[in-house]
């Protein structure tokens, strides 16, 4: 795969969750009974969409709590929780084998001095404690709207009774919202806690930063086109994906690429020695990007080079890695690019705020130079006054690795320093830098906008406005260059939709309807049964499917019965057995059904009516 594997998508994730991690981790560590007025200590913590990162944040909270000694997290669901009793029972064993394991959990029960307790005596729960001197026991309702409010109040009244004996925390999972789940309890349910708040990142915002990582990443040598990504944001968005799942999906295109396009091998930087290089220039020479490489190098006068790419192996196998590098580096560019653009908007952009995957569909098929957003920011980016405009210096300072950025932000630091005291410097673009005069002709009254009388200091400030925004538009066009017009850019910029779209976005219905009617195109078979439309060698359920396509809207069952017999009675020479023919019918009859092609006739009760037409 590329130099972000499984382990670096989940190196993204765990950033993406790192803030609410140490958030909750704080309130962990710091509450107790006491400092909540004897209530029992809750985190809120409210996911929305992206249900998958609560057990994340679960699961790393319980490591960092377990390495640093200090307790544990049971985590507990709605079906754990039938009645009381057996909510005591799931949670003290999830706790004790959260730590020992199973055979540790046995151990506990056996080797406990004094009378046998029942499994779900908090007892058990007290002496574990005291055992591993446990500071903090958090209990993790992941799923807390699901449970039965009259069970949760009774669970959290009993907590309540053993918080001076066992350090409970309580983490509740909410889907929806604070003020809603809150409704849900009874007064003296919500009497009992008493915590904090805390939001996870949507499921969107996770997805745009594992996008923008991947695409951005100065160590990347793979990037996925604009229908490629336009394919992963309609899945997403359409079918509530989680962040795991967005990363299986791109390692698939991932996969799609390395597997199924032979000029992946120029990614790996092979030896010549050990590739076939005829091969390989041969798919080199028949590629879109190869001839638009060849007709510009014959339009620049380069007709020996063109012709020793076509005719010599060697030269072309010398000459490839350098543009390889040359345009990997101006894919790099582009995204650096599309990051210089988000930020701005950061600063430009009063409504809704442009995301990264958007720049990208954007910028990866050539239009987000000229599009009305780049013109918009740039058109607002000369209206900044010297704070905003300082801010955004710094931000660019870390992506630009441009002297004239530096020189820029060093002026405008001398220039700040030279006025210091009063307010913020505004540029002649500023509508408070305009004025209206008013002239009377010919007994009219004329309105008219000029430019009012500006400092000097406004007057170098507008210069250094100039200068940033001369400076942010030859970058964007030297870099926001059209993707497909690189070459060799079938190696490095996989934007075939469909290996993506079809695993994805299956069409099942398709698959079954080509399984029942041609069932050889997936079963082994000599190739004259394969001739035959209809064979007694085919699946029972396949020969009655192509009989129902032959029948009208209404069919009759018992001449489906005779058409059906009639196939195997006209290969079966020796005769065939009624009983075996009859159940295979029955069978194959429900088993269409089942798919939903046929059903029950109203109309009459000896008939099936069809409810699916083939390619419909």
């Amino acid at each position: 795969m590329t130099h972000i594997g499984s382990s670096g998508l989940k190196d993204i994730l765990e950033d993406v969750d790192a803030g609410v991690l140490t958030d909750v981790l704080s309130f962990v560590r710091d509450t107790s009974p006491q400092t909540c007025d004897g209530c029992i200590p809750t985190a809120l913590v409210t996911v929305g969409s992206n249900v998958s990162s609560l057990s994340r944040l679960l699961s790393r909270l319980n490591g960092q709590l377990i390495s640093t000694e200090e307790g544990s997290v049971v985590v507990l669901e709605s079906g754990d929780a039938p009645n009381l009793k057996t909510t005591l029972k799931n949670i003290i064993r999830a706790a004790v084998t959260n730590t020992d394991g199973n055979d540790g959990y046995q151990k506990f029960l056996t080797d406990r001095a004094g009378p046998r307790l029942l499994g779900y005596d908090l007892d058990l729960l007290h002496d574990y404690v005291q055992r591993k001197g446990t500071k903090k026991l958090v209990l993790a309702l992941r799923d807390s709207e699901a449970f039965d409010p009259g069970l949760l109040t009774d669970l959290l009244s009993l907590f309540k009774s053993w918080l001076d004996r066992i350090p409970f925390t309580v983490l509740l999972g909410i889907s929806t919202s604070v003020e809603l789940f809150e409704g849900r309890l009874p007064r003296s349910c919500v009497a009992l806690l008493q915590g904090k708040h805390f939001e996870v990142q949507e499921a969107g915002n996770c997805v745009d930063r594992i996008y923008e990582t991947l695409q951005t990443d100065p160590d990347t040598n793979l990037w996925l086109g604009r229908n490629v990504t336009s394919t992963l944001f309609e899945n997403t968005s359409d079918y509530f994906q989680s962040p795991e799942a967005f990363s299986r999906m791109v390692k698939y295109a991932y996969m799609s690429h390395f597997f199924a396009n032979p000029l992946a091998v120029l990614l790996a930087k092979p030896d010549s020695t050990v590739i076939a290089q005829n091969k390989l220039c041969a798919a080199v020479r028949n590629l879109p990007s190869f001839r638009m490489f060849c007709e510009d190098l014959v339009e620049e006068g380069s007709t020996k080079q063109v012709r020793d790419m076509l005719e010599d192996d060697e030269y072309l196998i010398q000459e490839m890695p350098k543009y390889l590098e040359a345009n990997q580096q101006r894919m790099r560019n582009i995204f650096q690019a599309v990051r210089v653009v988000h930020v701005c908007l950061q600063y430009t952009q009063s409504a809704k705020k442009a995301n990264v995957s958007d720049l990208s569909v954007r910028a990866l098929s050539g239009e987000l130079s000229e599009s009305p957003i780049v013109e918009e920011m740039v058109a607002t980016a000369k209206t900044l006054d010297s704070d905003k405009l300082g801010e955004l210096l710094v931000r660019l300072g870390a992506i630009i690795t441009n002297p004239e950025a530096d020189t820029i932000q060093e002026d405008l630091r001398t220039l700040l320093e030279t006025c210091s005291g009063s307010g913020p410097l505004r540029s002649g673009y500023n509508i408070n830098s305009t004025v209206t005069k008013t002239t009377v002709v010919q007994q009219r009254i004329r309105l008219s906008k000029g430019q009012a009388d500006l400092s000097e200091q406004a007057v170098e400030y507008t210069n250094i406005v100039d200068r940033l925004v001369a400076l942010l538009q030859v970058h964007l066009t030297e870099s926001l260059i059209n993707p497909q017009d690189l070459f060799l850019h079938e190696a490095f910029l996989f934007d075939l939709r469909n290996p993506l779209k079809e695993t994805f976005a299956p069409r099942p219905r398709f698959a079954i309807e080509r399984a029942l009617a041609t069932p050889f195109d997936y079963l082994l078979s000599s190739s004259d049964v394969t001739m035959a439309k209809v064979s007694a060698k085919q699946p029972a359920t396949s020969i009655l499917y192509q009989l129902y396509l032959d029948s009208g809207a209404l069919v009759n069952v018992h001449d489906l019965w005779q058409a059906f017999y009639g196939v195997f009675e006209t290969e079966e020479a020796g005769g065939c057995d009624d009983r075996v023919v009859m159940s295979l019918f029955y069978s194959a009859l429900s088993e269409l059904k089942a798919f939903g092609v046929i059903k029950n006739s109203r109309k009459k009760t000896d008939h099936l009516a069809k409810s699916a037409w083939m390619g419909l």
